[in-house]
């Protein structure tokens, strides 16, 4: 084990011993004894008995409900944590269609075993028999979902299920379509190239398929490749997505980077997770999303009222609109804004490109004759993007990620353009609080890689507290 995951663990270790030791004495004091006053009073002097009995040499102090179910818990920790059924849900390993039901039987098997031991050893006896069946039940099934950050990934709005995969030189029958890694996603296409040392071609097929399907790992069957060159390499990982190296020789990189290698059936596996927003990370920014669109829509009410009475006024029906644009690994979606333009206005896109003073896929113009009369100040202060809130809380947007282009503007993808696509696209981001208003879209894309790059939770913080500033500070025309 590395020591990297040496750390996850010991993180999660922690985690469990907090988040179940606090549970436990809650649920103890709130259901197991209740309002069972005299319960308290007979385990406590059940345990004093004890400590007299067995271990004089404690103090009284020590003699707590608290800290026996504390330690409860980490001993049951310490127990889970060394079966082999209780472990990071490991995607480099073999899998049968295995349910929910059968990852908890064990756990829920191993706990109440370890429960009503505790209970009886030491002398709980004044506690509620209905509450703690029910207490069996609760701490197996947290543990489950805790253990599988797809499941709770799934909740949010992700689902493993939903990803694709394509594959280079790799057999239908190959036994290595039953990895978890591959097992749970779809196979858009196995290429066979010839020569699989030309990783040109490689590069191309990914970049063909990438522009049609969402392509969320490529799996490549190197044979007997003993290195790649150092341009692949970067290509590899400027991908921003899951790669698996398969070979039968052990390969030696020229960049240095982070992966995950182990040796199944005679071959050799290199797990390359670049992507950025996946697993844990993707659940605490899922969860940070979630709760500050909650608030923002409730603290903005007020606006959006008069922001729909307004339109409805000067322009009628409808208030909202849905733009189809590309959202994470180029799956389409349908944006919500408030309608700041006359009914059908993008429809005359077409008509008006030879005004559009922006760049690339941008399309603005100056005093936009398809603008509704007075709202100028509802796109000045990003009042017509609040809507987008909602679609935050579908999954389908981030609060800070690179603003959402259109299916139309496929053409401009390059290799180096398609690394947008691997982070969710955002309300707000680098480019917001810097330079909204830029013509260039070069320097979109700068923005774009650099917050995919640097991208953290203190950065999205950072964004996010800037980004009134930059609103109040400059005039922006949306998009």
């Amino acid at each position: 084990m590395t020591i990297i995951s040496r750390i996850k663990y010991f993180l999660r270790f922690i985690f469990l011993q907090i988040s179940l030791s606090s549970f436990t004495i809650f649920y103890f004091d709130r259901f197991l004894i209740g309002n069972y006053v005299d319960g308290f009073n007979i385990i406590v002097r059940n345990l004093l008995e004890d400590r007299d009995r067995f271990f004089p040499f404690v103090t009284n102090y020590f003699i707590k409900i608290d800290i026996f179910l504390t330690v409860f818990v980490f001993l049951f920790l310490i127990m889970l944590y060394t079966s082999k059924f209780y472990s990071l849900v490991n995607e480099l390993s073999f899998t049968v269609d295995k349910g929910l039901f059968d990852e908890f039987i064990p756990i829920y098997l191993l706990w109440s075993a370890s429960l009503l031991s505790f209970l009886q050893i030491f002398r709980f006896t004044a506690v509620s028999r209905g509450y703690l069946l029910l207490f069996t039940i609760i701490i197996p099934l947290f543990l489950v979902l805790f253990r599988n950050s797809e499941f709770i990934s799934k909740l949010l709005g992700r689902n493993v299920t939903d990803e694709n995969f394509i594959s280079f030189n790799l057999e239908e029958d190959s036994v290595f379509n039953e990895l978890r890694l591959l097992k749970f996603r779809t196979s858009l296409k196995n290429f066979n190239i010839e020569n699989i040392e030309n990783f040109k071609s490689i590069e191309k097929e990914i970049e063909e398929t990438n522009k049609k399907e969402r392509v969320n790992l490529v799996v490549v069957n190197l044979n007997r490749v003993t290195n790649l060159n150092r341009s692949f390499e970067k290509y590899l990982l400027d991908l921003n997505k899951k790669v698996l190296l398969i070979s039968s020789e052990n390969l030696t990189f020229n960049l240095k980077f982070y992966f995950r290698t182990t040796s199944l059936n005679n071959k050799n596996l290199y797990y390359i997770n670049n992507d950025v927003q996946y697993g844990s990370r993707y659940i605490i920014k899922r969860v940070i999303d979630l709760s500050i669109s909650v608030f923002c829509l409730l603290v903005f009410t007020p606006i959006l009222i008069f922001t729909y009475l307004f339109i409805f006024f000067k322009d009628g029906s409808p208030i909202l609109y849905k733009q189809t644009r590309v959202g994470l690994h180029g799956n389409n979606f349908q944006m919500f804004k408030f309608r700041t333009m006359k009914k059908n206005s993008h429809k005359q896109r077409e008509d008006l490109e030879e005004i559009n003073n922006k760049s690339g896929p941008l399309f603005k113009i100056e005093n936009d004759p398809r603008l509704i009369d007075g709202i100028g100040f509802i796109r000045k202060f990003s009042i017509d993007e609040i809507p987008q809130f909602l679609n935050v809380l579908k999954g389908e947007m981030s609060i800070v990620g690179p603003r959402p282009l259109f299916p139309e503007d496929n053409k401009y993808y390059d290799q180096h353009y398609i690394r947008r696509l691997n982070v969710l696209p955002g309300i707000t981001g680098l480019l917001q609080i810097n330079e909204r208003n830029t013509d260039d879209f070069d320097i979109w894309f700068k923005y774009d890689i650099e917050y995919i790059d640097n991208w953290s939770i203190y950065l999205d913080f950072k964004i996010m507290i800037s980004t009134p500033k930059a609103i109040f500070k400059n005039k922006t025309k949306g998009y």
